[in-house]
């Protein structure tokens, strides 16, 4: 294996482009939220949780499979093997697509009655095909990966947000007339971007599939392993693993299934309310949470197949190296953005949503579980790798016991209502950490560097955090506007955090030097 294709290079390639395509989609949420407005969300968010939990169990751990079961195969030398593991997948992910698809497709009118908001039956429809083509196109993702070439996977990523976010606008922007349309339209546009982000994978295996062919000639194993046994052993493999990264979809599934009915216990709101506040709650905190987030899911990624091929190589000394860096990366960039977004979080959302700004106490309270939910990112993506699949399922169980009665409880209560199913999120993903982290300690033997991974970057986000504030009140109080004063704090806080964290020791050279472009990553 190339050197220069290491998993801080490939986690570099994958932040960039999901950052950019999570941007993208950030971006559209913008205009769409002026569109259809915090009601609509909540019937957009409806059709598209259950995508997202449909597909969780038919194709998501299906990327993360492929990837460890093909880059175990390499790093034997067995590329005849290799490519059994993608056809066995790719038919796998065949059938579990269509069910899904199917499944959503025919239960739709049903689903939306069950969970409590009876308008979003056709975004719930509407979305429907595309829980088969992301199934297939997870698994061209996940044999890339295995290759230890995320440019594919980021390349469709980008091509495929990019189609979702332009669709989405334009067909809520022809159905605004009617609400549960104009949802409908947004949530179809998720498989028309995810059509083209296919063809684009696509197009990249058919120009690499003739060098895949030679070294299959020259792979002297002719020892091919059977069909059968391989779709064993990803459904086997898969399956602890949709359980473990389903901690994010079931956390959002839970409260889906809890707002609408614990509200409606509490006899205070009517059906509209509760719908423009589950639209906060998707809409603003799970959206603007999860961006900063994304560079963890990269790093999670890129962390499995490159300790799955340490581990079969038994190099103890690079597993906990690289599980030490990701650890690293991930806190960088996470501790900042939780203290920017509780900090400026009223100022931002008037900023992004003028017209509908309401929501920033959910952002105030949740702002932490960006730290939490990366970290359980970065530990599943380690433990996956290490071949400790049912560990990240444990956890994922145990935050998911602490969730649901906290959403029971909390909910219910009128002054706290949506605010309790964000606490609740908090608290689960803090167990989950908590359990993967020690289970990890215990099992490699790994000493943390609390201080470099965790006091120095939140000690620097704290300065960040109050500099922001100081900064952000001077220009409000000359007269500049919300828009300036919130754009110059951002900028401000960036480099306060950067130039605090370096007089602290806790900015080294190598965190510069991997910036792709600067230095060739080795």
């Amino acid at each position: 294996m190339n050197t220069k294709d290491s998993f801080v290079k490939q986690a570099a390639i994958l932040a960039a482009a999901t950052l950019f395509a999570r941007l993208i989609g950030f971006l559209y949420r913008l205009p769409l939220t002026e569109l259809i407005g915090d009601a609509g969300n909540a019937l957009y968010g409806v059709g598209f949780q259950f995508y997202l939990f449909l597909l969780v169990l038919s194709s998501a751990g299906l990327p993360n499979t492929v990837s460890k079961m093909v880059s175990e195969r390499l790093a034997r030398g067995q590329y005849r093997n290799a490519q059994a593991v993608f056809s066995a997948a790719m038919g796998v992910a065949v059938v579990f697509g269509l069910a899904g698809s199917l499944i959503l497709w025919g239960a739709a009118g049903f689903l939306a009655v069950l969970f409590g908001f009876p308008g979003s039956v056709y975004a719930i429809r509407a979305v429907a095909p595309a829980v088969f083509i992301v199934a297939v196109m997870a698994v061209l993702r996940g044999y890339f990966q295995g290759m230890n070439n995320s440019v594919p996977t980021a390349v469709s990523q980008v091509v495929e947000q990019f189609f979702n976010a332009a669709f989405k606008i334009f067909l809520a922007f022809i159905f605004i007339d009617n609400i549960e349309m104009a949802a409908a339209g947004a949530t179809a546009a998720t498989g028309i971007g995810a059509v083209l982000g296919l063809a684009v994978l696509l197009w990249i295996y058919k120009r690499v599939s003739r060098r895949v062919k030679r070294r299959i000639a020259r792979d002297k194993n002719w020892e091919t392993e059977k069909p059968r046994a391989l779709v064993k052993e990803v459904l086997r493999t898969a399956f602890p693993i949709i359980m473990g990264t389903a901690i994010y979809s079931i956390a959002n599934f839970i409260d889906m299934a809890m707002v609408s009915h614990r509200m409606w216990a509490s006899g205070a709101f009517s059906q509209l309310e509760i719908d423009v506040l589950y639209g906060q709650l998707t809409g603003k905190f799970v959206v603007m949470t999860t961006l900063p987030v994304s560079v963890s899911t990269a790093l999670a990624i890129a962390v499995l197949p490159s300790i799955a091929g340490s581990t079969v190589t038994q190099d103890h000394d690079a597993v906990l190296g690289k599980i030490g860096k990701a650890l690293r990366m991930s806190a960088l960039i996470s501790i900042p953005a939780a203290v920017g977004l509780g900090v400026m979080a009223e100022p931002l959302l008037a900023l992004l949503f003028p017209n509908h700004p309401e929501g920033a106490v959910l952002l105030q309270v949740g702002a932490v579980s960006v730290v939490f939910l990366s970290l359980v990112q970065v530990a599943t993506g380690a433990l996956q790798g290490m071949g400790r699949i049912m560990v990240p399922v444990a956890a994922a169980a145990a935050g998911a016991l602490v969730k649901i009665p906290l959403n029971y409880i909390l909910i219910a209560q009128p002054e706290i209502n949506v605010l309790g199913a964000v606490i609740s999120t908090v608290a689960c993903y803090f167990v989950a950490s908590v359990i993967n982290l020690g289970y990890m300690k215990w099992y490699t033997g790994i000493r943390y560097d609390c201080v470099g991974v965790f006091v120095k970057p939140a000690g620097a986000a704290a300065v960040m955090g109050l500099g922001c504030f100081v900064f952000y009140s001077v220009l409000m109080e000359i007269g500049l506007g919300n828009a300036i004063a919130v754009l110059g704090a951002v900028g401000v806080g960036v480099v306060i955090y950067f130039l605090t964290l370096a007089m602290m020791g806790g900015l080294k050279k190598e965190d510069v030097v991997r910036i792709p472009g600067l230095r060739r990553v080795v």
